[in-house]
């Protein structure tokens, strides 16, 4: 196993950091790293807020869920899907030009998770611990107002990085699903997808039933049913409304 398969198989979420800053070359190579990802037609549908701002963080940290950890990340990061500059490029050189629409901001946040993705990979090199908070999807309008964002701009993922403490270096990786559970060959196979039960209970290490039972009730409890998710897809809607030129 080469050192970068061993570093995407070592890599895991940190939520706590030492305070210690990261160096500027450091930074500057996570950035660079972020745009040799892929992107559609090598447009680089996106743009990365680094929110160097205490306050900002602060807010964040409260906005994205209330996670506290967020305002002591030495670095913040947020991926905007962007369509915006390319929109206004298109109408100053073409007669015609349509609306950003679904489409466009599939492509665009596709090319920022991408390139988010490198960042992560590209800090791991270096010994830097990286968390994505998926909360930077709700509370659009806040999030819209915060960082002054344009039309066709809407905020699609967000890492923090730093150096992890002793305690999340040996904390334990959570567990994953075995390929054979996610890969399917050519078509979607249903049966598989319909064995959760026993994809959860071999990933958990439960011995009954009534383990599962409760796990899976406390899950849904926080993660589905919880008023953040329901929030996420409130602001998920606004923000498409935004991207698209209809809110």
């Amino acid at each position: 196993m080469n050192e970068i398969i061993k570093s995407l198989h070592n890599r895991k979420s940190v939520r706590v950091f030492e305070d210690k800053d990261i160096p500027a070359e450091d930074k500057r190579l996570i950035f660079e790293s972020a745009l040799q990802a892929p992107s559609a037609g090598n447009m680089t549908l996106y743009t990365i807020l680094d929110v160097t701002e205490q306050s900002l963080k602060d807010t964040l940290s409260v906005t994205c869920d209330n996670q506290p950890f967020i305002a002591k990340a030495p670095l913040v990061l947020v991926f905007c899907a962007d369509f915006h500059r390319w929109y206004e490029f298109f109408c100053r050189h073409c007669d015609e030009v349509r609306k950003p629409s679904l489409g466009d901001l599939q492509l665009a946040t596709v090319d920022a998770v991408i390139a988010a993705h490198n960042c992560v990979v590209c800090a791991e090199s270096l010994g830097i611990g990286s968390c994505y908070i998926g909360d930077i999807s709700e509370n659009f309008e806040r999030h819209r107002e915060l960082f002054n964002l344009p039309s066709h701009v809407v905020p699609v993922c967000m890492l923090v990085f730093g150096y992890p403490t002793e305690q999340q270096k040996n904390r334990e990786k959570p567990p994953r699903f075995k390929v054979e559970d996610i890969v399917f060959e050519n078509a979607y196979d249903d049966s598989k997808a319909m064995n959760m039960d026993e994809m959860i209970a071999s990933r958990q290490s439960f011995g009954s039933f009534d383990e599962l039972h409760s796990w899976a009730e406390k899950f849904c409890a926080r993660k589905h049913n919880g008023e953040f998710s329901v929030e996420m897809s409130r602001s998920c809607k606004a923000a498409l409304d935004f991207f698209c030129g209809q809110g």
